[in-house]
């Protein structure tokens, strides 16, 4: 796959939209901590001919895929293969690589930067490339890494998990109602010979999907074990939870964050922690509140917001999709 085959980015306009407030400055620092294919950041390089990127993925390939896209844009691109929640690092790491970021976050407090965004979930790389095993609609090697360098398949987790282990993150990351009857399924038929396929996956499920179940219309069988078993190899709650605080703290008096999550589990932990930012820390009954407990953030959209009709229609993936953002109004305490 090369630069021209690229899907539509999600909420394009919507994203420049909000983040550009912050990205007028000149040497503004935007960071695309989930860099993909380079759709947005292109965008965003295009509309603000002053601001540099500091764009982040675990994926090796997406990254050369990226930095083909990117390259006319010259020294104001720094491409990092890292996960999202070592953002604090690849900030770092870029600022030593050119004296434009150096000079941005010397004016506004160390290592700060002044957009990010993170558009999370699998790609469409990820899921377009039949040979990574990310999609049960196609037989290929339960792979399921995106960063294929390091870490545990899903044929792993799925030869060596005991039958607890695979109902829990069933249930907790596929929110999957029949994860026991799948977790048994699974063991059974492990016994009988390895499950090193989705093809074979998907078809175990499939037989221990009750015709009734199948009936309901609920989607796939094997849908949401999918779900559960890349969110387990990838870590990417967890890596998550880690990564919202670390770009808040990044972000200088005025910058923005905008965050996409595409399905419950991730929404959640965005939700929770831009709302504790965003919460005054007075005392109760203090009958005013202090400076150093106003709220250090503000929400830049009620609730979470979603693609119109059109946006689905020309781009189905944006379907799911949740946006929430926030801007920085003051330092801590």
């Amino acid at each position: 796959m090369t630069s021209s085959d690229i899907h539509t980015p999600v909420l394009l306009d919507r994203c420049v939209e909000l983040l550009a407030p912050a990205l007028h400055e000149p040497a503004a620092v935007l960071v695309d901590a989930t860099e993909g294919m380079g759709g947005h950041s292109e965008a965003l390089l295009e509309r603000f001919p002053g601001m540099r990127l500091i764009g982040l993925d675990r994926d090796t390939e997406a990254l050369r895929i990226a930095g083909e896209r990117l390259a006319r844009f010259g020294d104001r691109v720094t491409l990092v293969h890292s996960v999202y929640d070592g953002i604090k690092d690849a900030v770092k790491a870029a600022g030593a690589v050119y004296d434009g970021i150096e000079e941005a976050a010397a004016s506004a407090g160390v290592d700060r930067v002044d957009g990010i965004l993170f558009d999370l979930g699998v790609s469409s790389l990820q899921l377009d490339e039949a040979g990574r095993g990310f999609a049960y609609a196609h037989d290929a090697p339960l792979d399921m890494r995106m960063d294929q360098t390091a870490g545990i398949t899903a044929a792993e987790v799925v030869a060596t998990y005991g039958e607890g282990d695979l109902r829990r993150i069933f249930e907790r990351y596929g929110e999957e109602k029949l994860a026991g009857r799948y977790a048994r399924a699974i063991i059974a038929a492990r016994a009988q010979a390895p499950i090193e396929r989705s093809g074979r996956l998907v078809d175990v499920l499939v037989a221990a999907t009750p015709v009734a179940v199948q009936r309901e219309g609920r989607g796939h069988p094997a849908k949401r074990v999918f779900q559960a078993l890349r969110i387990e190899v990838n870590a990417e709650l967890t890596a998550l939870e880690r990564a919202l605080p670390a770009a808040l703290d990044l972000l200088r008096v005025g910058g923005r964050i905008v965050v996409m999550s595409y399905q419950s589990l991730e929404d959640r932990i965005v939700k929770r922690v831009f709302a504790d930012a965003a919460a005054s820390t007075a005392p109760a009954g203090l009958p005013v509140e202090l400076p150093e407990h106003a709220p250090r953030f503000r929400l830049l959209v009620k609730g979470a917001e979603l693609a119109g009709d059109d946006e689905k229609a020309r781009n189905p993936r944006a379907t799911p999709v949740r946006l929430r953002a926030a801007e920085r109004l003051r330092e801590a305490a």
